[in-house]
Protein backbone atom coordinates (compact mmCIF):
# COMPACT_ATOMS: atom_id res chain seq x y z
CA UNK A 1 0.00 0.00 0.00
CA UNK A 2 2.82 2.20 0.79
CA UNK A 3 3.30 4.08 -2.60
CA UNK A 4 6.91 3.33 -4.45
CA UNK A 5 8.12 5.08 -7.58
CA UNK A 6 10.49 4.22 -9.93
CA UNK A 7 12.25 7.00 -12.33
CA UNK A 8 11.41 6.46 -16.14
CA UNK A 9 13.50 5.52 -18.68
CA UNK A 10 15.64 7.88 -20.40
CA UNK A 11 13.55 8.59 -23.45
CA UNK A 12 13.64 11.42 -26.37
CA UNK A 13 12.06 14.63 -25.83
CA UNK A 14 8.04 14.60 -26.08
CA UNK A 15 5.62 17.04 -27.01
CA UNK A 16 2.75 17.91 -24.18
CA UNK A 17 -0.30 19.14 -25.18
CA UNK A 18 -1.18 20.80 -22.27
CA UNK A 19 -5.75 21.79 -21.98
CA UNK A 20 -6.94 24.84 -20.09
CA UNK A 21 -9.97 26.64 -19.44
CA UNK A 22 -13.11 24.57 -21.07
CA UNK A 23 -16.61 25.84 -20.99
CA UNK A 24 -17.95 24.78 -17.75
CA UNK A 25 -18.42 26.87 -14.76
CA UNK A 26 -14.84 25.71 -13.16
CA UNK A 27 -13.24 27.10 -15.82
CA UNK A 28 -11.33 29.69 -13.48
CA UNK A 29 -10.23 26.51 -11.60
CA UNK A 30 -8.72 25.42 -14.86
CA UNK A 31 -7.32 28.39 -15.22
CA UNK A 32 -5.51 28.32 -11.55
CA UNK A 33 -4.25 24.49 -11.85
CA UNK A 34 -2.73 25.67 -14.94
CA UNK A 35 -0.36 27.99 -13.50
CA UNK A 36 1.90 25.39 -10.98
CA UNK A 37 1.65 22.54 -14.04
CA UNK A 38 3.21 25.17 -16.43
CA UNK A 39 5.76 26.14 -14.14
CA UNK A 40 6.69 22.69 -12.47
CA UNK A 41 6.49 20.72 -16.13
CA UNK A 42 10.52 19.38 -17.03
CA UNK A 43 11.57 21.66 -19.79
CA UNK A 44 14.53 19.22 -20.42
CA UNK A 45 12.08 16.31 -20.74
CA UNK A 46 8.93 18.51 -22.21
CA UNK A 47 8.18 20.60 -25.21
CA UNK A 48 4.89 22.18 -24.28
CA UNK A 49 1.77 23.00 -26.46
CA UNK A 50 -0.53 25.08 -24.32
CA UNK A 51 -3.96 25.48 -25.75
CA UNK A 52 -6.39 27.42 -24.14
CA UNK A 53 -10.55 26.60 -24.41
CA UNK A 54 -12.85 29.76 -23.88
CA UNK A 55 -16.00 29.60 -22.42
CA UNK A 56 -17.65 28.99 -25.95
CA UNK A 57 -15.76 26.43 -26.76
CA UNK A 58 -13.41 27.75 -28.87
CA UNK A 59 -9.69 26.54 -28.97
CA UNK A 60 -6.74 28.64 -29.42
CA UNK A 61 -2.75 28.43 -29.09
CA UNK A 62 -1.49 30.14 -26.41
CA UNK A 63 1.53 31.64 -25.31
CA UNK A 64 2.51 30.49 -21.90
CA UNK A 65 3.78 34.44 -20.89
CA UNK A 66 1.11 36.27 -21.42
CA UNK A 67 -2.32 33.55 -21.44
CA UNK A 68 -3.88 34.98 -18.49
CA UNK A 69 -5.55 38.19 -16.91
CA UNK A 70 -5.53 38.44 -13.52
CA UNK A 71 -3.74 35.51 -12.85
CA UNK A 72 -3.24 36.49 -8.80
CA UNK A 73 -6.97 37.01 -8.72
CA UNK A 74 -8.96 33.65 -8.40
CA UNK A 75 -12.24 35.87 -8.82
CA UNK A 76 -11.24 37.76 -11.65
CA UNK A 77 -9.07 35.26 -13.28
CA UNK A 78 -9.10 34.92 -17.32
CA UNK A 79 -8.13 33.22 -20.35
CA UNK A 80 -6.27 36.05 -22.62
CA UNK A 81 -6.38 34.96 -26.63
CA UNK A 82 -4.87 36.67 -29.57
CA UNK A 83 -4.43 35.30 -32.75
CA UNK A 84 -6.95 32.53 -34.62
CA UNK A 85 -8.55 30.05 -32.99
CA UNK A 86 -7.82 26.55 -33.83
CA UNK A 87 -9.32 24.02 -36.23
CA UNK A 88 -8.86 20.04 -35.91
CA UNK A 89 -7.61 17.92 -39.10
CA UNK A 90 -8.58 14.53 -38.44
CA UNK A 91 -6.91 12.12 -39.91
CA UNK A 92 -4.15 9.66 -39.18
CA UNK A 93 -3.19 9.15 -35.54
CA UNK A 94 -3.60 12.43 -33.87
CA UNK A 95 -5.28 14.40 -36.59
CA UNK A 96 -3.75 17.91 -36.82
CA UNK A 97 -4.48 21.20 -35.03
CA UNK A 98 -3.77 24.17 -37.40
CA UNK A 99 -4.94 28.03 -37.52
CA UNK A 100 -8.23 28.41 -38.45
CA UNK A 101 -7.71 31.30 -41.00
CA UNK A 102 -3.96 31.19 -42.19
CA UNK A 103 -3.86 26.93 -41.89
CA UNK A 104 -0.36 26.84 -40.23
CA UNK A 105 -0.18 23.63 -38.57
CA UNK A 106 1.11 23.13 -34.60
CA UNK A 107 3.34 20.77 -33.48
CA UNK A 108 2.69 16.87 -33.42
CA UNK A 109 1.13 15.77 -29.87
CA UNK A 110 2.81 13.17 -28.16
CA UNK A 111 0.76 13.10 -25.31
CA UNK A 112 -2.45 15.16 -24.41
CA UNK A 113 -2.99 16.73 -20.51
CA UNK A 114 -6.68 17.59 -19.93
CA UNK A 115 -6.44 20.05 -17.10
CA UNK A 116 -10.14 21.15 -17.68
CA UNK A 117 -12.45 20.73 -14.74
CA UNK A 118 -15.76 19.86 -14.97
CA UNK A 119 -17.97 19.44 -17.96
CA UNK A 120 -17.41 18.86 -20.97
CA UNK A 121 -13.14 18.22 -19.51
CA UNK A 122 -14.09 15.61 -16.86
CA UNK A 123 -16.77 14.19 -18.00
CA UNK A 124 -15.85 12.09 -20.99
CA UNK A 125 -16.73 14.04 -23.76
CA UNK A 126 -13.06 14.83 -24.14
CA UNK A 127 -11.95 11.48 -23.52
CA UNK A 128 -13.53 10.35 -26.56
CA UNK A 129 -12.56 12.32 -28.66
CA UNK A 130 -8.96 11.98 -27.63
CA UNK A 131 -9.52 8.38 -28.37
CA UNK A 132 -10.86 9.18 -31.81
CA UNK A 133 -7.87 10.98 -32.43
CA UNK A 134 -5.70 8.23 -30.72
CA UNK A 135 -3.70 10.65 -28.42
CA UNK A 136 -2.81 9.37 -25.34
CA UNK A 137 -3.78 11.47 -22.55
CA UNK A 138 -3.46 11.88 -18.71
CA UNK A 139 -6.04 10.70 -16.92
CA UNK A 140 -9.55 8.43 -16.78
CA UNK A 141 -10.44 6.43 -20.48
CA UNK A 142 -14.12 7.74 -21.69
CA UNK A 143 -16.30 5.47 -19.39
CA UNK A 144 -14.93 6.01 -15.75
CA UNK A 145 -14.35 9.41 -16.55
CA UNK A 146 -18.45 9.77 -17.13
CA UNK A 147 -18.89 7.92 -14.17
CA UNK A 148 -16.95 9.57 -11.98
CA UNK A 149 -18.68 12.86 -12.88
CA UNK A 150 -22.42 11.59 -12.10
CA UNK A 151 -22.54 11.44 -8.45
CA UNK A 152 -25.69 9.69 -8.76
CA UNK A 153 -24.21 6.82 -11.20
CA UNK A 154 -21.23 6.60 -9.04
CA UNK A 155 -23.26 6.29 -5.42
CA UNK A 156 -25.18 3.25 -7.21
CA UNK A 157 -22.28 1.44 -8.59
CA UNK A 158 -20.59 2.18 -5.18
CA UNK A 159 -23.48 0.94 -2.94
CA UNK A 160 -24.00 -2.27 -5.08
CA UNK A 161 -20.08 -3.12 -4.35
CA UNK A 162 -20.55 -2.84 -1.04
CA UNK A 163 -18.86 0.47 -0.55
CA UNK A 164 -20.53 2.27 1.92
CA UNK A 165 -21.97 5.79 0.57
CA UNK A 166 -24.38 8.44 2.95
CA UNK A 167 -28.26 7.53 2.21
CA UNK A 168 -29.34 8.98 -1.30
CA UNK A 169 -32.18 9.93 -3.66
CA UNK A 170 -31.81 10.78 -6.93
CA UNK A 171 -34.19 12.93 -8.70
CA UNK A 172 -35.06 14.23 -12.50
CA UNK A 173 -36.33 16.90 -13.56
CA UNK A 174 -39.66 15.42 -14.45
CA UNK A 175 -39.63 14.27 -10.33
CA UNK A 176 -39.61 17.75 -9.12
CA UNK A 177 -43.31 19.04 -9.72
CA UNK A 178 -44.46 15.67 -7.35
CA UNK A 179 -41.16 16.50 -4.71
CA UNK A 180 -42.90 15.90 -1.16
CA UNK A 181 -40.30 17.74 1.15
CA UNK A 182 -41.58 16.26 3.99
CA UNK A 183 -41.29 12.24 2.87
CA UNK A 184 -37.95 13.08 1.77
CA UNK A 185 -36.71 14.24 4.99
CA UNK A 186 -38.69 11.54 6.74
CA UNK A 187 -36.54 8.92 4.63
CA UNK A 188 -33.14 11.15 4.73
CA UNK A 189 -33.44 13.17 8.00
CA UNK A 190 -31.58 16.53 8.15
CA UNK A 191 -29.69 18.48 7.42
CA UNK A 192 -29.45 17.46 3.60
CA UNK A 193 -27.37 18.15 0.76
CA UNK A 194 -28.66 19.01 -2.63
CA UNK A 195 -26.19 18.57 -5.75
CA UNK A 196 -26.35 18.71 -9.38
CA UNK A 197 -25.14 15.14 -10.43
CA UNK A 198 -23.13 16.67 -12.91
CA UNK A 199 -20.83 19.85 -11.51
CA UNK A 200 -18.31 19.61 -9.09
CA UNK A 201 -16.15 22.19 -6.86
CA UNK A 202 -19.52 22.61 -4.91
CA UNK A 203 -21.29 24.42 -7.35
CA UNK A 204 -24.68 24.20 -7.49
CA UNK A 205 -24.82 22.96 -3.72
CA UNK A 206 -26.86 23.78 -0.87
CA UNK A 207 -26.96 22.65 2.26
CA UNK A 208 -30.89 22.13 3.41
CA UNK A 209 -31.33 22.28 7.31
CA UNK A 210 -35.68 22.55 7.23
CA UNK A 211 -37.79 21.00 5.12
CA UNK A 212 -38.97 24.33 3.64
CA UNK A 213 -35.24 24.84 1.96
CA UNK A 214 -35.81 21.69 -0.07
CA UNK A 215 -37.20 22.90 -3.07
CA UNK A 216 -35.67 26.33 -3.49
CA UNK A 217 -32.48 23.90 -3.39
CA UNK A 218 -33.32 21.92 -5.85
CA UNK A 219 -34.56 24.43 -8.43
CA UNK A 220 -30.84 25.71 -7.66
CA UNK A 221 -29.23 22.50 -8.34
CA UNK A 222 -31.30 22.22 -11.53
CA UNK A 223 -29.87 25.35 -12.81
CA UNK A 224 -26.92 23.53 -13.27
CA UNK A 225 -27.82 20.23 -14.38
CA UNK A 226 -31.41 18.44 -15.41
CA UNK A 227 -30.16 15.72 -12.57
CA UNK A 228 -30.33 15.54 -8.86
CA UNK A 229 -29.03 14.33 -5.94
CA UNK A 230 -30.14 14.51 -2.64
CA UNK A 231 -28.47 12.70 0.31
CA UNK A 232 -27.88 12.77 4.15
CA UNK A 233 -25.28 14.88 5.74
CA UNK A 234 -22.82 13.16 7.10
CA UNK A 235 -21.14 14.63 10.52
CA UNK A 236 -17.56 13.98 10.83
CA UNK A 237 -13.98 14.11 9.31
CA UNK A 238 -13.44 15.21 5.55
CA UNK A 239 -10.80 13.03 4.61
CA UNK A 240 -9.10 12.92 0.81
CA UNK A 241 -6.63 10.58 -0.61
CA UNK A 242 -4.65 10.54 -3.59
CA UNK A 243 -4.55 7.57 -6.28
CA UNK A 244 -1.93 7.21 -9.24
CA UNK A 245 -1.44 4.26 -11.72
CA UNK A 246 -2.86 2.30 -14.19
CA UNK A 247 -3.93 -1.44 -12.91
CA UNK A 248 -2.17 -1.37 -9.76
CA UNK A 249 -2.48 2.51 -8.39
CA UNK A 250 -0.52 3.91 -5.84
CA UNK A 251 -2.23 5.66 -2.65
CA UNK A 252 -1.45 8.63 -1.16
CA UNK A 253 -1.04 9.30 2.59
CA UNK A 254 -4.88 11.01 3.80
CA UNK A 255 -5.32 14.39 4.54
CA UNK A 256 -7.60 16.49 6.44
CA UNK A 257 -9.96 19.68 5.37
CA UNK A 258 -11.16 21.48 8.29
CA UNK A 259 -13.97 24.30 7.14
CA UNK A 260 -15.02 26.87 8.92
CA UNK A 261 -18.05 27.30 6.82
CA UNK A 262 -21.10 25.37 7.32
CA UNK A 263 -19.54 23.27 4.28
CA UNK A 264 -16.24 22.93 1.65
CA UNK A 265 -18.57 25.17 -0.79
CA UNK A 266 -16.68 26.63 -4.31
CA UNK A 267 -15.60 29.76 -2.54
CA UNK A 268 -13.94 28.35 0.82
CA UNK A 269 -11.55 26.25 -1.81
CA UNK A 270 -10.89 29.05 -4.53
CA UNK A 271 -11.73 32.36 -2.79
CA UNK A 272 -11.54 32.62 0.65
CA UNK A 273 -8.40 30.70 1.16
CA UNK A 274 -8.62 30.96 5.27
CA UNK A 275 -11.96 29.20 5.42
CA UNK A 276 -10.44 26.19 5.44
CA UNK A 277 -7.02 24.38 6.30
CA UNK A 278 -5.66 21.19 4.93
CA UNK A 279 -3.86 18.94 7.53
CA UNK A 280 -1.52 16.38 5.98
CA UNK A 281 -1.48 13.33 7.24
CA UNK A 282 -4.70 13.72 9.01
CA UNK A 283 -5.12 12.73 12.28
CA UNK A 284 -6.75 9.53 12.20
CA UNK A 285 -6.14 6.17 13.56
CA UNK A 286 -3.62 3.76 11.50
CA UNK A 287 -6.25 1.05 11.59
CA UNK A 288 -8.92 3.52 10.30
CA UNK A 289 -6.68 5.31 7.55
CA UNK A 290 -5.38 2.07 5.72
CA UNK A 291 -9.39 1.41 5.48
CA UNK A 292 -9.70 4.69 3.94
CA UNK A 293 -6.61 3.95 1.72
CA UNK A 294 -8.74 0.21 0.61
CA UNK A 295 -11.88 1.41 -0.02
CA UNK A 296 -10.47 4.28 -2.33
CA UNK A 297 -8.34 1.39 -4.32
CA UNK A 298 -11.54 -0.51 -4.08
CA UNK A 299 -13.82 2.43 -5.62
CA UNK A 300 -10.87 2.81 -8.30
CA UNK A 301 -10.87 -0.54 -9.48
CA UNK A 302 -14.95 -0.71 -9.22
CA UNK A 303 -15.16 2.27 -11.61
CA UNK A 304 -12.04 1.21 -14.02
CA UNK A 305 -9.82 4.38 -13.65
CA UNK A 306 -6.51 4.82 -14.92
CA UNK A 307 -3.55 7.92 -14.07
CA UNK A 308 -4.85 9.85 -11.10
CA UNK A 309 -8.10 10.10 -9.20
CA UNK A 310 -8.95 11.84 -5.56
CA UNK A 311 -11.51 10.44 -3.54
CA UNK A 312 -12.98 11.90 -0.47
CA UNK A 313 -14.51 10.32 2.46
CA UNK A 314 -16.47 11.37 5.62
CA UNK A 315 -15.14 9.56 8.86
CA UNK A 316 -17.51 9.70 12.19
CA UNK A 317 -16.50 10.26 15.19
CA UNK A 318 -17.46 6.04 15.60
CA UNK A 319 -15.57 5.62 12.71
CA UNK A 320 -17.65 5.00 10.24
CA UNK A 321 -16.15 5.72 6.86
CA UNK A 322 -18.36 6.96 3.95
CA UNK A 323 -17.20 7.85 0.05
CA UNK A 324 -18.60 10.74 -0.59
CA UNK A 325 -17.31 11.15 -4.29
CA UNK A 326 -14.46 10.60 -6.52
CA UNK A 327 -12.43 13.43 -8.89
CA UNK A 328 -10.89 12.33 -11.50
CA UNK A 329 -9.37 15.41 -12.14
CA UNK A 330 -8.61 17.01 -9.36
CA UNK A 331 -7.29 20.59 -9.06
CA UNK A 332 -3.32 21.07 -8.92
CA UNK A 333 -3.59 24.76 -8.01
CA UNK A 334 -1.24 26.29 -5.48
CA UNK A 335 -3.67 24.86 -2.47
CA UNK A 336 -4.79 21.94 -4.21
CA UNK A 337 -5.16 18.34 -1.97
CA UNK A 338 -4.08 16.25 -4.16
CA UNK A 339 -0.46 17.55 -5.51
CA UNK A 340 0.02 18.19 -1.52
CA UNK A 341 -1.03 14.64 -0.46
CA UNK A 342 1.82 13.25 -2.84
CA UNK A 343 4.04 15.81 -1.78
CA UNK A 344 3.43 14.63 1.98
CA UNK A 345 3.81 10.64 0.14
CA UNK A 346 7.57 11.79 -1.15
CA UNK A 347 6.81 13.04 -4.54
CA UNK A 348 7.14 16.60 -5.63
CA UNK A 349 5.06 18.24 -7.65
CA UNK A 350 7.47 17.93 -11.17
CA UNK A 351 7.92 14.29 -10.19
CA UNK A 352 4.33 13.83 -10.47
CA UNK A 353 3.57 15.82 -13.54
CA UNK A 354 6.23 13.71 -14.91
CA UNK A 355 4.76 9.80 -13.56
CA UNK A 356 1.19 11.02 -14.63
CA UNK A 357 2.80 11.64 -18.23
CA UNK A 358 4.66 8.31 -18.27
CA UNK A 359 1.62 6.51 -17.10
CA UNK A 360 -0.73 7.79 -19.94
CA UNK A 361 1.91 7.04 -22.43
CA UNK A 362 2.56 3.10 -21.17
CA UNK A 363 -1.39 2.74 -21.08
CA UNK A 364 -1.37 3.43 -24.46
CA UNK A 365 0.87 0.80 -25.92
CA UNK A 366 -0.65 -1.78 -27.46
CA UNK A 367 -1.70 -4.85 -25.46
CA UNK A 368 -1.02 -8.65 -27.27
CA UNK A 369 -4.07 -9.95 -28.67
CA UNK A 370 -5.41 -13.51 -27.85
CA UNK A 371 -4.36 -15.05 -30.57
CA UNK A 372 -0.91 -14.19 -30.80
CA UNK A 373 -1.04 -15.10 -26.79
CA UNK A 374 -1.88 -18.60 -27.61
Amino acid sequence: MSPAFVSPPCRSKKTVALLVGGPSPEHPISLLSSIQVIQALDRQQYDLLLIGIDQQGRWWHCDEADYLRYPEDPARIQLRVTGEPLALQPGSRGGQLRESQSGTPLPAIDVVFPLLHGSMGEDGALQGLLRWLQLPFVGCDLLASAIGMDKAITKQLLQAAGIPVAPFVVLRHPDVAQLNPAALVATLGLPLFVKPTNQGSSIGVSRVLHPAELQPAVQHALAFDHTVLVETAIQGQEIECALLGNQQPAVSVCGEIVVQDAFYAYETKYLNRGQAQLVIPAPLTPETSERVRRLAIQAWQRLGCYGLARVDFFVTADQQIFLNEINTIPGFTAISMYPQLWAASGLAYSQLLDRLITLALERDQPTVSLAERW
